[in-house]
């Protein structure tokens, strides 16, 4: 299983992620975790109106994108979907228990130099490599 490297354009969205937590922050004094701010839409909590508007803005730029320059952002799952579904659930769990996702503690929380976020994604990091490491090399991959 090969792995696309974009340098420009991950430099390009990274920048812009950053950008908006930021913004998001400066603007609101609120913490862009996608996860945090998906529930309250969900569940209809608090000032649930700005963060519809964050997650209709997620979603929406990258067709604009898409329409403006033409360009194609091809979707290639070689996951089974099983496989894909299971991904997710475990994701989920792992929002849970470590009190937020990657957006929340890996850009937000380590630019305010929270201990607890630091902590958590090394946590995120470390799984996620092992989890490549033995689903490519000690499964064979998919």
């Amino acid at each position: 299983m090969d792995t696309i490297f974009t340098p420009l354009e991950a430099l390009l969205g990274g920048s812009l992620i950053g950008i908006a937590a930021v913004a998001l922050m400066a603007l609101h004094g609120r913490i862009a975790g996608m996860t945090g701010i998906l529930t309250s839409v969900v569940l209809f909590k608090g000032d649930w109106g700005w963060r519809l508007a964050f997650l209709l803005g997620a979603v929406a730029a990258p067709i604009v994108i898409v329409l403006l320059t033409g360009a194609s952002m091809p979707v290639q799952a070689e996951l089974p979907p099983w496989a894909i579904i299971l991904g997710g659930l475990l994701v989920g769990v792992g929002v849970t228990f470590g009190g937020g996702c990657t957006s929340g503690h890996g850009v937000c929380g380590i630019a305010r130099l929270s201990p607890r976020s630091m902590v958590a994604t090394l946590t995120f990091m470390a799984t996620t490599f092992l989890t490549v490491f033995v689903v490519r090399h000690v499964l064979g991959g998919f």
